[in-house]
């Protein structure tokens, strides 16, 4: 949209749109196509490079140009909007009445948003003179067809192997341009780039449904690093700033309440597995559900047809936190049933010299009573036998400021 306004603040001879999507925001389809059926430049799309694709919202776009045109290779159609599962199907025969009801409340919304698409492209069609029944079929039946294809049904004006091919082509061709005829005279003209800018390029990359997936999984894990170890700052500043960046991301995208409610009891039930001995129920519910709030929360076909990838990002993402959670629980369980390294218990088994002779214990309070040097120290100690002096000596007890102790062996 913004290039359309340069172009017609410049005084552009036409405005060409090189197109590659499998898709997009059908609020930001609509804003596009609005600028194209309204600019006071011709507008041109060329599908480009090869093995491109003009998919869903792509298709929209195509036929709302002045001059659509596609590369050898390309193709072009399946512009139902859809879900990772695709629509709701018809209930079963053996249903409930409430399951049946709730299969017919997803088809009726399915079948609205069909209905509109399918009037949608039918008045871009008819405003650029293109080929209204194919183009309602790819919205209500999906289908696509290449290049060569698009160009015998009159779904697209040329065929070309180059943008400069396509600019020779063009050259005195007669086009509408708000009810007026324009004819294009590009000889000559002069080729200006219009880069995006750095939101822009920040921006395009964060309404990625697939980042914003990645955004939430590493917000989570930081802020629960950084809960476990307070003080380590890195892991709490990057779970914060992907949050933050998440923020922004669902301000871009649609996604369901539902579908991100699922994903943070996942992450939950994950966490809650390294401190209740549940046998591995809670990790496997945590990873269920995680996995389907992914599939869920960008799962809004009636304004969207964006979704999460399931092999390339939703799978790796789940073994990758299976794994971080296994490391952290086995960290844990090593800690718990590692021998004490701190602390005054942690003498318990300790070699030391008895300093002085230590008589058995007995009725005196004296008795039993003597000195050892054991880490460094002198301690009182205590012993149920007698010990001489110099004799190593092993510590059984930590009782106050006394040790009670016993005979080393001689290896010791």
């Amino acid at each position: 949209m913004n290039g359309i306004a340069q172009a017609e603040a410049a005084g552009a001879s036409a405005v060409l749109i090189e197109l590659d999507t499998p898709g997009g925001l059908v609020s930001a389809t609509q804003d596009i196509i609005q600028a194209m059926l309204n600019s006071t430049v011709p507008t041109i799309v060329f599908v480009t490079p090869r093995g491109a694709t003009a998919t869903s919202a792509g298709t929209f776009i195509t036929l709302a140009a002045n001059v659509a045109a596609m590369m050898p290779g390309t193709s072009i159609g399946a512009a139902h909007p859809v879900s990772l599962f695709g629509g709701a199907p018809p209930p079963a025969q053996d249903e409930d009445v409430e399951g049946a009801a709730e299969g017919a409340e997803k088809d009726v919304v399915t079948q609205k948003m069909e209905n509109y698409l399918a009037a949608y492209v039918e008045s871009i069609a008819k405003q650029r003179s293109r080929n209204v029944e194919w183009a309602k079929d790819a919205v209500i039946n999906s289908v696509a067809v290449t290049a060569e294809e698009a160009l015998e049904l009159n779904v697209i004006d040329f065929v070309v192997n180059s943008r400069e091919e396509l600019l020779t082509a063009l050259e005195g061709s007669v086009v509408e341009l708000n009810g007026k005829e324009a004819i294009l005279s590009l000889a000559g003209a002069k080729e200006v780039l219009i880069e995006k800018t750095l939101l822009q390029a920040i921006f395009d990359f964060l309404s990625d449904p697939n980042v914003a997936t990645i955004l939430l999984a590493i917000g989570a894990i930081g802020l629960y690093m950084e809960f476990q170890s307070p003080g380590l700052i890195v892991p709490g500043t990057v779970g914060v700033s992907a949050l933050i960046l998440l923020g922004f991301a669902l301000q871009i995208l649609p996604f369901s309440w539902a579908g991100m409610l699922f994903m943070l009891v996942g992450i939950g039930l994950l966490i809650a597995e390294l401190f209740v001995v549940s046998f591995g129920l809670l990790f496997a519910a945590g990873i269920g559900c995680f996995l389907i709030g992914g599939t869920m929360i960008f799962d809004r076909p009636e304004v969207s047809d964006l979704t999460v990838d399931f092999w390339q990002v939703l799978f790796p993402l789940t073994v990758a936190m299976s794994i971080f959670g296994a490391v952290i629980a086995y960290t844990l369980g090593r800690t718990m049933f590692a021998q004490q390294t701190v602390g005054v218990e942690e003498m318990v088994g300790l070699v030391g010299r008895c300093e002085t002779s230590v008589p058995a214990a007995g009725g005196d309070d004296q008795a039993g009573r003597g000195k050892v040097f054991v880490r460094g120290e002198y301690w009182n100690c205590t012993s149920d036998e007698s010990i001489a002096t110099g004799q190593p000596v092993e510590v059984l007890e930590v009782r106050g400021l006394t040790l009670r102790v016993k005979k080393a062996g001689s290896g010791a």
